[in-house]
């Protein structure tokens, strides 16, 4: 049975987190070192990834069972009805005594993700907003990557615009110190009064932001979030035929047919993927190659790569663009699929020229690569 309170016996609301940020920002990063604090226990983390193969779930530590994802490919037009689907089902057995009596919820977004269908659900839905308190949207910005990206994708901007809590990571990695000024007081032009914070930021500082309160977020969002909650009222172009989706997804078909304001459709995801182990010099000559000539396009790449050199052992790896992060030797797979597997989300890239690229690293005729598709920015 639910948590009662109060004379009505109306359920307790339960507090939830947004946490999203652009593509490489350090949300999982953020959210490992967050949920070994006391603050978060018995939180349940749902994620959100964008592309054909998930690999965020799985590095995420220590929540296997209080965690779940969704697969999203366009956001605009899914996640809606995803998580009102996940949330009432999770509801429903955390009330029946199914599943552990979380006292919090963190939901990651894609980096990808325009946090207005989001709110929408969490603020406007009859049952979720009564069952739910929404504590709090903590958005993340890379220091050295933040300033051309809030140029070049709304999804940056809106996901500034929405925050309560903005943490400036990475900015140790930039050498002049103007530049990361800058980038504050765009920030705060964004979201005027908005609390800026550390990486380091506690727990208490980054969840505690108390209810969320539309009248002290920036006109922008309001208006964004009215032109949401029109959109999903009417069906807009939110409305998709089920039974027809499933037809066409048995088929291989793309039943994503919406507004392209909404759309960059020149930011595409694909996987490659390999069955036998990978020589690190090889590895290693792959990336070079593909970020010296490609890395402005390449907003991210993440995943796992078996390494002939450390058997059982898979390599982790992580891309923004130019900058590949440090790769960690994991101890063991997180799972039972052993076959390397990158995730690529690019723009303006031939994702045809990167197969051939990988194949011919690896000395194949092709190398497997599943579909790509544009994604919904919006």
């Amino acid at each position: 049975m639910p948590d009662m309170t109060g004379s009505d016996q109306r359920p307790i609301p339960i507090p939830l987190t947004l946490l999203t940020g652009f593509l490489g920002a350090g949300k999982t990063t953020l959210l490992n070192r967050l949920l070994k604090d006391p603050a978060l226990a018995d939180t349940l983390v749902i994620v959100n990834e964008f592309g054909e193969i998930g690999l965020d779930h799985l590095m995420i530590e220590g929540v296997e069972e209080n965690m779940v994802l969704l697969a999203s490919g366009c956001l605009c037009c899914t996640i809606r009805d995803d998580l009102i689907v996940t949330l009432e089902d999770l509801l429903r057995r955390r009330d029946n005594n199914r599943i552990a009596p979380f006292k919090r919820v963190v939901i990651e977004t894609t980096g990808l993700a325009d946090p207005a269908p989001i709110l929408n659900v969490l603020i406007n839905h009859p049952y979720l907003a009564m069952r739910f308190r929404l504590d709090g949207v903590v958005t993340l910005v890379d220091a050295v990557n933040g300033m051309a990206t809030l140029d070049a994708h709304e999804e940056a901007r809106k996901q500034v615009v929405a925050a309560d809590r903005i943490v400036l990571t990475k900015a140790d990695l930039v050498a002049d110190r103007q530049e990361v000024e800058r980038l504050r007081r765009r920030l705060l032009a964004l979201n005027p009064g908005i609390t800026l914070l550390a990486p380091d930021a506690s727990a208490a500082d980054l969840i505690s932001a108390g209810l969320y309160d539309l009248a002290d977020r920036p006109q922008a969002l309001r208006d964004w979030l009215a032109v949401e909650a029109l959109a999903a009222g009417s069906g807009g172009h939110h409305h998709h035929d089920h039974h027809a989706q499933e037809h066409e997804h048995e088929h291989g078909h793309d039943h994503h047919h919406h507004d392209m304001n909404r759309h960059d459709e020149s930011i595409r995801a694909f996987s490659l993927t390999s069955d036998a182990p990978i020589n690190l010099a090889t590895f290693e000559l792959f990336w070079t190659l593909l970020r010296s000539t490609h890395g402005a396009k390449l907003l991210r790449l993440k995943g796992l790569v078996a390494i002939a050199e450390h058997p059982g052992q898979p390599l982790l790896v992580h891309a923004v663009q130019q900058i590949l992060h440090p790769p960690i030797v994991l101890g063991s797979w997180p799972d039972a699929d052993q076959r390397s597997r990158l995730v690529l989300i690019v723009k303006d890239l031939d994702e045809a020229m990167v197969q051939r690229l990988w194949a011919a690293f690896l000395g194949q005729a092709s190398a497997t690569l599943t579909p790509p598709r544009a994604t919904a920015a919006g």
